[in-house]
């Protein structure tokens, strides 16, 4: 099972519903593999203090132009969408960050001048909780503009066997949507004011193009009728779960502190997310 955890924003609570939503998974004797996709800024392993045992390199395959085979012909930057390929009179130039490594240049090129080469562009890194509980996150190397071959690749290596919590980048745009694209169910993170009813359209739409069925967790929730929750009775999307807008809440994750750490009743709060999602997993629709 794939249960992608995603939002219209950042700061809606992404990261709180992943982890703790793992970590009741785990101590409950589910198998569960915690992993961060949130590859420019991954910070789950702060509340899960995982002890890495594995690195490795994500590349991608970039172009070099053989000055003395090109003619200048300018059919590989032609073929090129990014404009990583500018021809002159006098050279092909490569402006690295800007390709994506699909490979097209390499197979327009009328006389075989271009041959590819790896470029690392971040890493993939695995451990285990002191607990036990499976660890994966991707990092993405200063500079670099694209996130999506990481989590790609990171999505290959997801465990069949185990629950797989994806804890998504914000927003909704090529990270994003990598990272939703086949999951079973996208939990929809969002909060009762305008910011959050606004993203969280966006998000859904998100998931509806990619057909991956959505759930909606309501975090610093209010009592009584919200526009979140007016949305959500509308578009018939469920509300899996609330977390309440309260002292004890901020209290606890500002000092760093898991939710599922404080007690055992959010050990079983969190756990019934996962008694919703499981049936309708199962049945082939959320």
């Amino acid at each position: 099972m794939v249960i992608s955890v995603a939002a219209g924003k950042g700061g809606t609570g992404k990261t709180l519903v992943a982890v703790n939503l793992a970590m009741s998974l785990h101590r409950a004797g589910v198998k569960t593999l915690l992993t961060d996709a949130d590859v420019e800024e991954p910070n789950d392993h702060l509340f899960v203090n995982p002890a890495i045992s594995s690195r490795e390199n994500v590349t991608i395959s970039i172009p070099r132009i053989d000055e003395d085979l090109c003619d200048r012909c300018g059919e590989c930057s032609s073929f090129c969408a990014y404009g990583a390929l500018a021809t002159t009179p006098a050279r092909v130039i490569l402006f690295d960050e800007l390709c994506h490594g699909c490979g097209g240049c390499t197979l327009v090129c009328p006389l075989d001048a271009i041959s590819e080469e790896e470029r690392v562009i971040g890493a993939i890194e695995r451990g285990s909780s002191p607990e036990g509980m499976e660890f994966m996150q991707g990092i993405l190397e200063i500079g670099e503009p694209k996130a999506s071959p990481i989590i790609a690749a990171m999505k290959e290596r997801l465990d069949p066997e185990a629950v797989n919590i994806v804890d998504c980048g914000p927003g909704t745009g090529c990270a994003a949507m990598t990272t939703v694209q086949g999951s079973d169910v996208c939990l929809m993170v969002t909060e009762p004011t305008p910011f959050g009813l606004h993203d969280l359209l966006m998000a859904v739409k998100m998931a509806e193009e990619l057909d991956v069925p959505s759930l909606v967790v309501v975090n610093k929730d209010v009592p009584g009728d919200t526009e979140v929750k007016s949305f959500c009775a509308e578009h018939g999307l469920e509300i899996a779960l609330s977390i309440p807008f309260s002292m004890e809440t901020a209290r606890l994750t500002s000092s760093g502190i898991n939710l599922v750490d404080s007690g055992e009743e959010w050990q079983r709060f969190f756990y019934s997310l996962y008694e919703r999602i499981a049936p309708l997993v199962s049945s082939g629709g959320a």
